[in-house]
């Protein structure tokens, strides 16, 4: 394995053991002091082992070489998790915003100090959380860890939103505030729809890549401006790329003089797919496909 492919990995196993310990240090505190809104933000975090898993498996998948069988790697099998991860956030926001709402038509249980502690416990432990592996996420280009970076990125808001329903109920409680005891639900509210709006950005950015979505109309650009520094190539006829995962596959055909030799034809291509894989470090695979190109002024 390579060293990003390592970097990686530990990320993800990181964030699966950091999942199980808060979701049995939340669920444990919630039931103990009775506080609902730890214990849905303990059952959410378990949710979160399930995406971590799936995340991890992922990513130990799409590092695979290609094979027989894949024989364009398994790097799509990150955006596959990624799509996992976005459906269980949108379950989670789902189920705090039930939680939220019947919240309101039941009388506010009384609030634990402990259970505030943990809450900001697991607020801190997200937010490195968060930082530490969307910065890898990013450098490494995987799929797999961005997701589970934006999964402890839904954990940060959902436990915001337990500190800051603790918070104001231990406030209610102490200067008689009847009202700011269901400050929790309120709370909930919101960061069903921070929760739901990341899931839903993450899901399209998934179906995008499994459905062959072109890359951005600026790489395209660089693309085809690193092609034409080649003084062989006379015209590009068809220039395409996708994101396959981690990395990026690109498909183009060139006019070149037509009577270059087979011998030359082909150096001509190893030095396109050098020129663009030395400035995107990301693209795995050029396919290039020679067109014969006359001079009609000659």
């Amino acid at each position: 394995m390579t060293q990003s492919t390592n970097t990686t990995i530990v990320a993800g196993w990181i964030s699966l053991i950091s999942n199980i310990v808060l979701t049995i240090l939340k669920i444990v505190v919630g039931t103990i002091f009775h506080s609902p809104v730890l214990l849905a933000d303990g059952y959410h975090n378990a949710g979160d082992v399930i995406a971590s898993g799936a995340a991890l498996t992922s990513m130990r998948i799409s590092k695979r070489p290609a094979d027989e069988d894949h024989p364009y790697g398994h790097g799509k099998a990150e955006v596959i998790s990624s799509a996992i991860v976005g459906i269980i956030l949108m379950i989670a926001a789902l189920y705090i915003a039930y939680e939220s709402i019947t919240a309101f038509f039941q009388e506010p249980e009384k609030a634990s100090l402990i259970a505030f502690i943990t809450a900001i416990i697991s607020l801190v432990w997200k937010l490195i959380l968060y930082v530490y592996t969307i910065k890898i996420g990013k450098r490494t280009n995987s799929k797999g860890l961005i997701a589970t970076a934006y999964d402890h990125l839904a954990d940060v808001y959902a436990s915001l939103a337990a500190v800051l329903g603790i918070g104001l109920a231990l406030i209610g409680e102490n200067y008689h505030i009847y009202i700011l005891t269901y400050g929790d639900p309120i709370a909930g509210i919101i960061v069903t729809i921070l929760v739901f709006k990341l899931a839903y950005g993450m899901l399209l950015e998934a179906i995008d890549t499994l459905m062959e979505k072109s890359v951005s109309p600026d790489t395209l650009a660089s693309f085809k401006t690193l092609i034409l520094t080649i003084p062989e190539v006379k015209r590009i006829d068809r220039l395409r790329a996708r994101e396959h995962g981690h990395y990026v596959l690109v498909d183009l055909r060139v006019s070149v003089p037509a009577d270059l030799t087979i011998q030359e034809g082909h150096d001509i291509i190893r030095k396109i797919k050098k020129t663009i894989m030395e400035k995107h470090p990301n693209v795995e695979e050029v396919l290039i496909h020679l067109n014969p190109w006359y001079d009609h002024n000659q």
